[in-house]
């Protein structure tokens, strides 16, 4: 029986990892894919990458490529392709440029693999998502967008450093786009079952909220040079493995909201079932009306993004 075949686009630092963690769960074989401009990189890669296999034990072809040919017939595809963010830009700096490369990646998974299910890495996230199911024309079940994991292991990541306690016995939920108009919801964090706000003051809770959503822009002025990597292409390989193993993982992903929670048809950051078909279903919470109010705050900037997305593109 043939391994599922995991193909990610861009072979940067977080396509790289991506890939990195991928073979060592032994989620299927795996191409990465750059452009030809980055000439043997995504060989030198891929190679290095398995020739870590005897050490660590894992079995997986992993190929370095710049021909989509490659990549034909994926089972999952991962899109990190695009510019990362440098000190002082936001994620929405990057639209015009991210959302040309996206349309060009897309024209690609189009044509190569018409029966994958896509994970979109690449920022501003909720917009790129938007423009590649545009693009491929696949079922908004079958694109989807990484965000709301990071997000959550962000914010898991500094209550356990608060309260000094394990990272595993911290459940938590964010929503709403992916940056400054994330929506945390405390009413369903908790920690060992223990609610969060019977652990931590409202005050404090709320400083923690903050620096998960500008936890990305955290650790690109202490890298200077990049963004962050790491935690990202882990929250990726989560997300591979839901959809690989059928796992049906209840996670924060940016899908496409129509009816749900009223959005009217825009990628955001919602609680879904995530398995082998993809979104399998959206989970609509009674958000209480400061949830609710900051949630529409979120989906409006998305709608804002979008719009201007199409003008840049001038479509």
């Amino acid at each position: 029986m043939a391994r599922p075949k995991i193909t990610i686009i861009g072979a940067g630092n977080v396509g790289a990892t991506t890939a990195h963690w991928c073979a060592a769960a032994e989620l299927g074989d795996i191409v990465l894919v750059d452009i030809p401009q980055a000439g043997d990189m995504p060989k030198g890669k891929a190679l290095d990458l398995m020739e870590a296999s005897p050490v660590m034990g894992f079995d997986a072809t992993i190929t370095g490529t710049s021909d989509y040919a490659d990549a034909a017939d994926s089972d999952v595809i991962v899109v990190t392709a695009g510019l990362p963010r440098k000190p002082g830009m936001s994620r929405d700096d990057l639209l015009g440029t991210n959302a040309k490369i996206m349309t060009a990646v897309s024209e690609q998974i189009r044509v190569t693999s018409p029966n994958a299910i896509v994970i979109v890495v690449s920022n501003p996230l909720d917009a790129m998502v938007q423009r590649c199911q545009q693009v491929t024309g696949f079922p908004p079940n079958r694109v989807l967008g990484q965000a709301g994991v990071l997000d959550t292991a962000r914010y898991r990541t500094f209550l356990a450093m608060e309260l000094g306690v394990s990272v595993e016995d911290i459940s938590a939920l964010l929503m709403g786009g992916h940056g400054d108009t994330m929506v945390p919801l405390p009413s369903c964090t908790s920690v060992g079952g223990i609610p969060i706000t019977q652990l931590i003051d409202p005050r404090r809770l709320d400083e923690i909220v903050d620096r998960a959503r500008k936890g990305g822009a955290e650790i690109v002025g202490l890298l200077k040079t990049g963004s962050a990597f790491y935690a990202p292409a882990a929250a990726c390989a989560q997300m591979v493995e839901a959809i690989i193993k059928d796992k049906k993982r209840v996670l924060p992903c940016a899908a496409y909201c129509d009816s749900e929670y009223g959005v009217g048809g825009y990628y955001v950051g919602v609680p879904i079932v995530l398995g082998a078909d993809g979104v399998e279903r959206i989970i609509e919470l009674n958000l209480n009306e400061t949830e609710a109010a900051a949630f529409q705050n979120s989906v409006d900037a998305v709608k804002g993004l979008v719009s201007t997305m199409a003008e840049l593109l001038g479509s």
